[in-house]
């Protein structure tokens, strides 16, 4: 059996349980960890020793592997911003391939260590594909044709070159190839990835952009490109054996906190919001300082590792039943290390592409509960509620999860905000609650600040704050028109909350079908349980939403 390992993204959150795997299951002599920092991988280091002691050599390794190992430390922005090191890059992966593979990092990683295996963890697929090829593209094309295109033209045009997933994905697979190789590694395994946590062009989630989000399918081209490589890599004479895992679901979690978090733009302030008129041009993002900081964005959040943090609201969303739910880095590294043992567990999606994917578990829908319970200790605890950050999208699942809020803050349960004491209530009557309600809320506090302002029950006034997230402008513009009223309804219903009689009729309908769907449940038992019904017995503003991405936006996943 196999003593010496490299595990690439290895203090990651797969990649650390992927080590402790190995550490347990196949008495290794070496476990290199290597990640891009260097204090990542010497902190992930020192744990392992703490746990498994001197008997196995657990040896810290860093750097982009993806680079020229003398620019490997550096992050990709100070690189991208000096000419002379755009100019490296472009030539290592444009220009002649023999050059580019002495130089390049991973290559030289391998031939130090010399590893009998290699556990690839790093999200590759996510790397390249939020290089942003289409943003690349905007900036670009707002060049052309105009006389700006000197010198900060020809620096967009190139990180534009740079950042295409193709190359670099062709580049890297023929680096491994040729190191594995020369240097005898006898295993590759690949921890994939689908794009979109097993869900389809139907997902309703990005990564805080517009959907169906452009980048996340370039995530999911670059993943199966990968996939469609490594493919070729194990059909390849002399080459070792070649796998790859893919988790079909979101992957985590590493615990729960509350602590000072920072929404999609970087932003960790709240601001005291101001009201405009709805007319004439509205600017997307003034400048902060024109606004009176209110306080920081602290809030209960669960830590999924590479894929950041998720409030209570974002993480139940998106692990809900029909949604991407999740899996746990246990379970991978269990599949890992069976494959790498030679067991055929049937999720090696290089022998086995349709039958290789991760399914959500039932252990993560044990451990989900659990997460769900601590969020709400942890959200009763904060000054603000743990609704959304805006970083996870679409817009509509912040703006929908504010007004779940909003109407669960007025009305305690969903029965409640149906039903009134002289009868059902009206669209006019909730408008009217929630703008009085709004006036003592952290949501007045919370949604403006990070780019998601209130439209008023009338459509006259828009409460904001220094960004707003929608419409979503590329290239160099970065303001619009608020003269047309179909125009704003559109980017109301999109990604603004929205207090209008209108919005709170479409609040009552999808709420009375969920009360209705639940009470189908009681009469009729499991055969009535599909993604029509609302499980949960309180008001979970997750959950509301979930339910509206399966039942109203067609956002759901079929296995």
């Amino acid at each position: 059996m196999y003593r010496d390992f490299l595990l690439l993204g290895g203090a990651g959150l797969v990649g650390l349980q992927t080590c402790r795997r190995i550490a347990t299951a196949l008495d290794p002599r070496r476990i290199v960890v290597a990640s891009l920092l260097e204090p990542e991988a010497r902190e992930a280091c020192e744990v392992l020793r703490a746990e498994f002691g001197r008997r196995i050599a657990f040896v810290p390794a860093w750097g982009n592997l993806f680079v020229p190992s003398d620019l490997a430390n550096m992050h990709r922005n100070d690189i991208l911003a000096d000419g002379t090191r755009r100019r490296r890059l472009l030539d290592g992966l444009y220009g002649e391939f023999d050059d580019a593979y002495t130089e390049n990092h991973l290559v030289q990683m391998l031939g130090e260590h010399r590893p009998e295996v290699v556990i690839d963890c790093v999200n590759t697929a996510t790397g390249l594909s939020y290089q942003n090829v289409f943003e690349g593209a905007a900036t670009v094309l707002d060049h052309l044709g105009t006389d700006t295109y000197n010198d900060a033209g020809v620096k967009d045009l190139e990180q534009f070159l740079l950042s295409q997933s193709v190359p670099q994905l062709i580049r890297h697979v023929r680096f491994v190839h040729r190191a594995t190789t020369e240097f005898g590694t006898r295993v590759y395994l690949k921890v994939g990835t689908t794009g979109t946590g097993g869900m389809g062009l139907n997902i309703p989630y990005t990564h805080s952009e517009d959907k169906p989000s452009k980048v996340l399918l370039a995530k999911t081209e670059a993943a199966f490109g990968h996939t469609g490589l490594l493919f070729l890599l194990a059909r390849t004479p002399n080459s070792p054996i070649v796998k790859e895992v893919k988790p079909a679901a979101m992957i985590g979690y590493r615990g729960v906190r509350t602590v000072s978090v920072a929404d999609k733009h970087g932003n960790r302030d709240l601001y005291k919001p101001i009201t405009i008129p709805v007319k004439g041009d509205l600017e997307l993002k003034q400048d902060a300082s024109q606004y009176t900081q209110d306080g920081e964005l602290k809030v209960a959040v669960v830590d999924t590792g590479e894929n950041g943090v998720f409030t209570r609201g974002e993480f139940a969303a998106i692990t809900a039943h029909g949604q991407m739910e999740y899996i746990t880095p246990e379970e991978i590294a269990r599949v890992v290390v069976r494959e790498i043992q030679g067991a055929n567990t049937g999720q090696d999606i290089i022998s086995a592409l349709d039958a290789s994917v991760l399914n959500p578990s039932y252990k993560a829908g044990l451990v989900r509960a659990a997460a769900m319970s601590d969020l709400a200790l942890a959200d009763e605890a904060a000054n603000l509620p743990s609704v959304a950050l805006g970083r996870l999208g679409p817009p509509e699942l912040s703006k929908l999860l504010f007004e779940a809020q909003l109407l669960k803050e007025c009305f305690g349960s969903l029965r409640g905000v149906l039903d009134g004491k002289k009868g059902p209530r009206k669209p006019g009557e909730l408008s009217t609650t929630l703008t009085e309600h709004l006036k003592t809320s952290g949501i007045l506090r919370t949604a403006p600040s990070i780019g998601i302002p209130i439209l008023s029950a009338d459509a006259r006034t828009l409460t904001r704050g220094p960004r707003i997230n929608v419409p979503e402008l590329s290239g160099l513009k970065h303001s619009v028109s608020l003269d047309n009223a179909d125009q704003v309804g559109a980017w109301a219903e999109k990604g603004w909350i929205d207090l209008r009689p209108i919005n709170m009729e479409c609040w009552l309908a999808r709420l009375g079908q969920m009360v209705e769907a639940r009470l189908e449940l009681r009469d009729h038992g499991s055969a009535a349980a599909s993604i029509r019904s609302y499980l949960p017995t309180t008001f979970e503003i997750g959950e509301v939403v979930a339910w509206i991405f399966n039942n109203e936006m067609g956002g759901y996943r079929v296995k």
